[in-house]
């Protein structure tokens, strides 16, 4: 047995095997991921020298030290002796008769629609026992095509939050819906009696069928009510960029499977938008095969760095404010009719490149543009892609797909405000949405609201809003109530419930129910009479039956997507341009990639999940370029994760938050996520973070200018993951060109060429073990790097598959976060201006030759005759041996009992399939082990000896939107890892080593301008 640690205590760094040779193709770049492993500092190689640098502080303060080695003799105590935790007696009852459809441990799957932003995207949702534990996209939905994102496989612990309201308020104490009937009854009748003088209803974006009929027949019978309408992160510049371009309002979708050369101004398509997943999965659909000459190339021009811009072949960071000025450039360039030149322009040669591909693809290109930027831009993308004769090949417009209120219907959050100021609103429906929290600031919603008679909140949480409304009815969870909902193309799904509510909450169509006919009928006898009569009263009960029980088996209402409509373009010509600012630093304010506009703030998944680029958790930060933050005198996280506090004034309002300094952010800019900050946002989210909120304003939602930025002289510890499992600055992600791949096809393989296959810490292997070539399985993924876009819906989707626990900001900011697959975030460059970034999810290898192995003390991991390196927790002592001999860093010790074996709606989180693991353990990922022996059994049961090579889908690879992620079984040659394998990009993370990983990579290869200066 060998232990790998010195007596002091730091590990032994062995070199097995001859250093690489010097590849023949193109040469290694520099990668680094953070500022100081791009200065070299000294420091920097000092805290690699132990292989968990996160943990140096534990090293240095004594105290801490002392208290990090109690809690290891504990944890190891426990391991010892039981290796679990006690668990309280409970009472169980079994079935009286068992409903023929629950099999005890086989799951069932029912199609449904997880909401973001209004639409819905499909989804497969997976239920043991009558409780919903995982979420899976759905293959014959137009918006999920199988895949999804974070926020959706969230939704199963939002759905289980134990925060989540559970009593209907009134004046901030409990009361009852019987209690709120006779109040709303009577104010019903009231509002009856003047025709509805003085009803409004405020609504986030709507395009629920029966919803929206709701909302319409209310407004004819209460005709002098009004329907408002607020969502914090909306679409409104881009439906009034349509007006401004055709004169009606239309919805533009995209066809990026069809682009040959894609521009994005400001525009992050690969992660916001109702077609988000659709779109990456047409985008990516161009870079799977690089073979032909198909590949298609992204411009990106963007003020803060983004997953899109981090995908782009050529990126040019640019203010936001200057994206009009480079639309318009563009458009003058292409012919544009009626736009003038703009004068010089600092970035002319990047544009006049873009202009002269885009007109060499003319019908094959796509402009794309962001919901931020003002209706002018969007109105101008839209002439562009019709001169450039894109209109009906790679972009068409649908009728609206957004539920408005008509002409004198009611209006925006402005239109309430000043009826609210002219004392016309006695009394408000809010449903959904926190708009005392996300309202902006310069209209003080909270003070307006107190002034209306009656108030009335439907939501999940008890929230900011809910302290300045008379009554709080808690919200049931979309998969505990029925509903439906529109995707991108106006496709309807019926979302059914999986589980019955469990806090007695109220759906949305049930409340307005009670406002338009005064009745409690139930949301599914709504939902089912809305389509009934959709689909003709004539239609007898028995078709209709037949046409329901259809619908909710594929997750798709038929024959409801929306006909294209031809549009006529009216021109550019008049468009005016806003003036540029009067100076000081520009202000940006955008959704954060995890927690959105603050409504996931209280999902320890999402706050917990790195965030794409900065590798942030648990906070939002000033993200500054580091020419700014100098002129400015601001550092920003060092080694320890300490950045100084900054302040941020914008129009005489301001808040405190540390810097960050972001490689690639446009100079003189300051972006800063929305969603933080909140007062109460449950025990998870209320603290975290500063409220942007504080600095936005209606006139400049999205792009502000004039802002200040003052060093405090305070420093705060941020909690980042980009300095934990560093790799020592190896040769991992391996990039080339297009052209350069065609001139040296195996560019990738070509450091490894030298290694001899028989160097190995293995004894005389057994090659029937280690390599199960043959009849039997053997386990293998490849991850393509060309098609991952860095999203993190893996790492969540792995969460839930697999019931890793949150481990809170205090332990992430020690290095014991509990993710099974991280995804490492490189730059690639000698500054930070403008770095190519690249994304590299890495999970357990499953090492043949495994070093973790080798060094167990009680046999606790070992190798499977499939090729899996296994754990046997219940056998896991805590030596964390296997951590520290693991090159590549993908185990995790499970340092206190961060499961929570105590909250009753929690327990019913966990998949039962995996075992909840105690403290004291080390864990990492099985490959979805569960689910290689579902498949197993299935084929022994049909009397196969293989599974099949694409039998076997693994929680990662069923959510990634762009299919990165393959995984099967190796030895059938029809399976699509065999396949992939053999590609001359396919190579192995730290192949020197000779561990030989079963999870192997396709190269990186991007598709730059030639005409283009090289960046």
């Amino acid at each position: 047995m060998i232990d790998p640690m010195h007596s002091n205590g730091e590990p032994v760094l062995v070199q097995i095997g001859p250093l690489p040779a010097a590849p023949k193709g193109p040469k290694p770049k520099k990668m680094w991921r953070s500022l100081d492993e791009l200065a070299g500092s000294e420091e920097f190689f000092e805290l690699l020298q132990d292989e968990f640098p996160s943990q140096a502080s534990e090293l240095t303060d004594p105290a801490s030290r002392r208290t990090f080695l109690k809690f290891m003799g504990a944890s190891l105590g426990l391991a010892g002796v039981s290796g679990c935790v006690v668990q309280p007696a409970e009472m169980i009852v079994p079935y009286v008769k068992q409903p023929e459809e629950l099999v005890p441990g086989k799951p069932l799957y029912f199609a449904s629609a997880a909401p973001l932003g209004g639409y819905g995207v499909g989804v497969l949702v997976e239920s043991h026992m009558g409780r919903p534990t995982k979420i899976e996209g759905n293959p014959a939905h137009p918006a999920s095509l199988g895949g999804t994102d974070a926020f959706a496989q969230a939704e199963v612990l939002a759905l289980y939050d134990p925060d989540r309201s559970q009593v209907v308020l009134h004046n901030g104490r409990v009361s009852t819906w019987d209690d709120f009937l006779a109040v709303i009854t009577k104010a019903r009748a009231e509002r009856l009696a003047k025709k509805g003088a003085g009803l409004r209803i405020l609504t986030e974006t709507i395009t629920s069928p029966t919803l929206a009929h709701q909302l319409r027949q209310i407004l004819k019978t209460f005709p002098e009510a009004k329907w408002h309408v607020f969502d914090p992160v909306s679409r409104d510049h881009a439906r009034a960029g349509a007006v401004l371009a055709f004169g009606e309002d239309v919805e533009p979708i995209h066809h990026l499977d069809k682009a040959d050369v894609v521009l994005a101004l400001d525009a992050d398509f690969l992660s916001w938008g109702p077609a988000r997943l659709k779109d990456a999965r047409q985008f990516t659909s161009r870079r799977e095969s690089v073979d032909g000459p198909g590949v298609n190339r992204l411009y990106v021009a963007e003020a803060c760095p983004t997953i899109t811009g981090a995908m782009a072949d050529q990126r040019l960071p640019v203010s936001a404010s200057r994206i009009a000025e480079i639309a318009r450039a563009v458009a003058h360039g292409l012919g544009v009719e009626g736009v003038s030149p703009v004068g010089s322009n600092p970035d002319a040669a990047w544009i006049k490149a873009v202009v002269d591909d885009l007109k060499s693809h003319q019908g094959a290109a796509l402009v794309l543009v962001g919901e931020t930027q003002s209706a002018e831009v969007h109105a101008l993308g839209h002439a562009i892609n019709h001169t450039l004769g894109n209109v009906g090949k790679t972009i068409e417009y649908l009728p609206p797909i957004e539920e408005r209120p008509g002409d004198g219907e009611g209006g925006t959050l402005l239109d309430l405000v000043e009826a609210m100021d002219r004392d016309e609103v006695e009394s408000l429906l809010i449903l959904g949405g926190n708009p005392v929290y996300a309202a902006p600031a310069d209209i003080d919603f909270a003070k307006r609201l107190d002034k209306v008679p009656l108030s009335v909140h439907l939501s999940l949480h008890e929230d900011e809003t809910t302290v300045h409304c008379h009554w709080h009815i808690p919200e049931a969870h979309f998969l505990e109530t029925w509903g439906d909902i529109r995707a991108f193309d106006s496709s309807a799904t019926i979302q059914q419930p999986l589980i019955a509510p469990l806090y007695g909450g109220k759906a949305a169509v049930e409340l307005l129910e009670v406002v338009l006919n005064g009745s409690t009928k139930s949301a599914r006898g709504i939902v089912t009479a809305f389509w009934k009569d959709s689909k003709g009263k004539d239609q007898s009960d028995s078709d209709f039956d037949t046409f329901w029980r259809e619908t909710l088996r594929i997750g798709l209402v038929a024959d409801t997507a929306s006909k294209v409509r031809e549009v006529t373009l009216k021109g550019v010509a008049n468009l005016e341009w806003p003036q540029g600012g009067s100076g000081g630093i520009e202000i940006l304010f955008r959704p954060d990639p995890t927690i959105w506009d603050g409504r996931f703030a209280n999902s320890g998944w999402l706050q917990e999940l790195p965030k794409p680029l900065t590798k942030l958790s648990w906070d939002n930060a000033a993200l500054l370029s580091q020419r700014t933050a100098d002129r400015l005198g601001v550092k920003a996280m060092g080694l320890h994760g300490e950045s100084d506090m900054v302040s941020v004034v914008y129009q005489d309002r301001a808040i405190q938050l540390p810097a960050w300094i972001m490689p690639g952010h446009a100079d003189e800019s300051v972006t800063i996520h929305l969603g933080y900050g909140r007062l109460r946002g449950g025990t998870v989210g209320t603290g975290s973070g500063a409220n942007a909120y504080a600095l936005r304003t209606s006139v400049t939602p999205w792009i502000g200018v004039g802002a200040k930025v003052f060093n405090t002289g305070e420093s705060y510890c941020l909690a980042t993951m980009q300095h934990q499992q560093t790799m020592l600055g190896r040769n991992l992600v391996r990039t080339a060109t297009v052209e350069e791949f065609r001139d040296h096809p195996k560019f990738a393989q070509e450091p490894d060429e030298h290694l001899s296959r028989e160097m190995t810490l293995w004894e005389n292997p057994d090659p029937q073990l280690r390599r199960q070539q043959g009849e039997g399985n053997a386990w293998g993924m490849t991850i393509n790097l060309n098609t991952c876009i860095g999203c993190n819906a893996c790492v969540v989707a792995c969460q839930a598959e697999n019931n890793i626990p949150v481990v809170g900001r205090e332990q992430v900011l020690a290095g014991r976060n509990m993710h099974w697959i991280r995804i490492d975030r490189y730059f690639e460059g000698n500054d930070t201006v403008n770095p190519r970034i690249y994304h590299q999810p890495v999970p357990c290898m499953h090492c043949e030759n495994a070093p973790c192995e080798l060094v167990c003390p009680v046999a606790a991991t070992t190798h499977s005759a499939e090729g899996l390196n296994e754990m046997t927790y219940n056998r896991c002592v805590g030596t964390r041996y296997c951590g520290n001999n693991c090159p590549y860093k993908v185990r995790r010790f499970n340092f206190f009992e961060y499961a929570d074996h105590k909250t009753p709606s929690l327990k019913l989180l966990n998949n039962p399939d995996v075992t909840v693991r105690s403290r004291g353990v080390m864990e990492k990922c099985t490959y979805c082990v569960q689910r290689i022996n579902s498949a197993r059994i299935a084929s022994e049961m049909e009397g196969r000896t293989r599974v099949g090579g694409n039998e076997v889908e693994t929680a990662c690879q069923g959510v990634c939107p762009t299919r990165a992620i393959s995984f099967g079984n190796m030895n059938d040659p029809e399976g699509d890892v065999a396949k992939l394998k053999k590609s001359p990009r396919n190579y192995a993370l730290l192949a020197e080593l000779n561990t030989r990983p079963r999870t192997t990579y396709l190269a990186k290869l991007t598709n730059p301008n030639p005409e283009m200066k090289a960046e």
